[in-house]
């Protein structure tokens, strides 16, 4: 990934965290969204937004229900970006398990 394409995915990784913090509530009721991972690609038009949902039980479930709310968060990352970015980038979001890997594995070696 270039210098520039890091950059962007900062750039995208805080606004997106601070925006699902302040309107996660609507989006999810009574769960916490975390930006952990944001790729973009080399032309800076397209974005994969990795997150972190808690407490789920459902997360593919939780993942639709977010991802029907992706123009928004779209349009609220543009008024943020606009005085860095020409272009705002498409946005997608993933569900990020490696948390949950990382405490499957904790329970068969514990």
């Amino acid at each position: 990934m270039s210098i520039r394409q890091e950059k962007v995915a900062s750039l995208i990784r805080r606004d997106v965290g601070e925006i699902l913090q302040q309107n996660g509530s609507n989006f999810l009721p009574g769960k916490m969204i975390t930006v952990t991972v944001v790729r973009v690609s080399p032309d800076l038009g397209f974005g994969k937004i990795f997150v972190s949902i808690f407490p789920t039980q459902e997360p593919k479930e939780d993942l639709e229900k977010l991802r029907s709310h992706a123009s928004e968060v779209r349009h609220e990352l543009g008024k943020r970006v606009k005085h860095q970015l020409r272009i705002v980038p498409e946005i997608a979001f993933f569900y990020d398990d490696s948390l949950d890997y990382a405490e499957r594995i904790n329970d068969l070696l514990g």
